[in-house]
């Protein structure tokens, strides 16, 4: 077997391993698991660093298992967090579930005839008969609450950070031990991982194994650092919120944009994590980057594939296409392919007037519109000079006086994009 462990070292993607797991994944093929708590009905980039482990389990020839957390849905998982959670309904957290194997399933192949074909499972389906008092018989006999006081996600909590620790939450990491168990039991499976905010959940696991397993029992814990960024803020947000993988809550765009915009530190810490690219091709890039760091080689390369593994190379083309919109040449055509939202995204904070459609019907003239209609400009005459010199565009082509605007002229059958000189834009709305 390669060596898993050492391809995590040098890509930062290793933070802690208990002992015995690096021999164990070079001995033979091992069935390891990931749980993804349904907190939404999706997951966004802050997944992608355990999504993008079991990609790199599944191409060193191990098994990766997907557990999606029906069960430990429905309690919140309180590691890392100092208020306890809300609670969410039935038919949210079924909602939620399906979405999370939706996005589960776009990068690995749960179908697979292979032997280490990808498996996924959902905890509900074996906790949902399992009732309290067998759980506490079978379960909660086996660890001590000394022990399960001695985790930080405990101490944290009870030791003063926001308001204490329910009942229910406290049982979160015997359930989440139980469910290691349980794949230990029926799918071999040896090894969890999990952020390193998880160790305290996954030893438990191991604990559980090793005490109900019998005596040969053996089970295994390996963790990835929490990702910051360069300036020690919180990977995973932008400035609207979290980064989505579906792209109707984030567009492709918008994704693209976010690794694009990556600082020089970020970018070459990320294009390890966050790429299958090979050490030298990495290697190769930095060094490219570092002789002539505005051409943000590093960012762009990151940006293509990482957009590639998530949507499609489809996708990214079509989000290029949108950011030299901005940020590049384009035409009337590249405009009329952007779809209304990502128009809208391209164009955010750009300043818009509405006009009547009905206004168009017999066109009107581009003086009109530059002041009257829209207040682009002052007055008649500040546009008319603006014309006089050649620097008005209408969605990006140069006008003259002359120029009438029709509704042959919309964009997506609602829009006008104007710009004088190069940097000044400004977006009409017919309705």
């Amino acid at each position: 077997m390669k060596n898993l462990v050492e391809e995590l070292k040098w890509r930062g993607l290793y933070h802690d391993s208990m002992p015995g797991t690096e021999e164990q994944l070079l001995k033979e093929v091992t069935s390891a698991y990931i749980g993804f708590d349904p907190t939404a009905d999706s997951l966004h980039i802050g997944s992608m660093v355990q999504i993008i482990l079991l990609v790199h389990l599944k191409n060193f020839g191990h098994q990766p298992v997907a557990l999606v957390g029906g069960a430990t849905g429905m309690i919140g998982d309180p590691s890392g967090k100092s208020d306890e959670r809300n609670l969410l309904n039935e038919e949210t957290l079924a909602k939620n579930v399906a979405g999370i194997k939706s996005v589960l399933s776009r990068f690995l192949d749960f179908n697979s005839n292979e032997p280490n074909g990808p498996i996924m499972v959902n905890n509900y389906d074996w906790m949902k008969e399992f009732s309290f008092i067998d759980f506490a018989r079978e379960v909660g006999k086996r660890i001590t609450v000394n022990y399960m006081m001695a985790k930080d996600s405990v101490k944290k909590r009870i030791n003063g950070e926001g308001e204490g620790m329910s009942f229910t939450e406290f049982t979160y990491q015997l359930i989440q031990g139980y469910d290691f168990y349980h794949l230990y039991k029926n799918n071999n499976c040896l090894l969890q991982m999990g952020g390193s905010d998880q160790w305290g959940n996954i030893t438990t696991g191991t604990e559980l194994v090793r005490r109900m397993g019998g005596e040969n029992a053996k089970a295994f814990a390996l963790t990835t650092p929490l990702i910051t960024k360069a300036d020690g803020s919180k990977f995973g947000k932008s400035e609207g919120g979290n980064v989505w993988l579906d792209a109707d809550k984030t567009s492709v765009y918008k994704f693209y944009q976010f690794w694009v915009n990556a600082t020089d530190a970020d970018a070459e810490k990320y294009i390890k994590i966050f790429t299958f690219l090979d050490k030298d091709t990495i290697e190769t890039l930095i060094a490219e980057h570092q002789t002539a760091p505005h051409l943000r080689v590093l960012q762009k390369k990151l940006a293509e594939e990482i957009t590639i593994f998530v949507h499609s190379k489809e996708e990214l083309e079509k989000a290029i296409q949108a950011s030299n919109i901005l940020f590049g040449n384009s035409t009337a055509d590249d405009l009329k392919k952007l779809d209304e939202k990502t128009f809208l995204e391209v164009f955010d904070g750009v300043p818009q007037a509405e006009i009547a459609k009905a206004d168009l019907e017999n066109g009107l003239e581009i003086i009109t519109v530059l002041n009257e209609k829209t207040g682009f400009f002052k007055s008649n005459g500040e546009a008319r000079r603006a014309l006089t010199a050649n620097s008005i565009s209408v969605n990006r082509g140069k006008i003259k006086e002359d120029f009438v605007l029709t509704a042959d002229d919309l964009i997506n059958n609602q829009f006008v994009l104007l710009q004088s000189g190069k940097k000044n834009y400004f977006v009409i709305r017919v309705k």
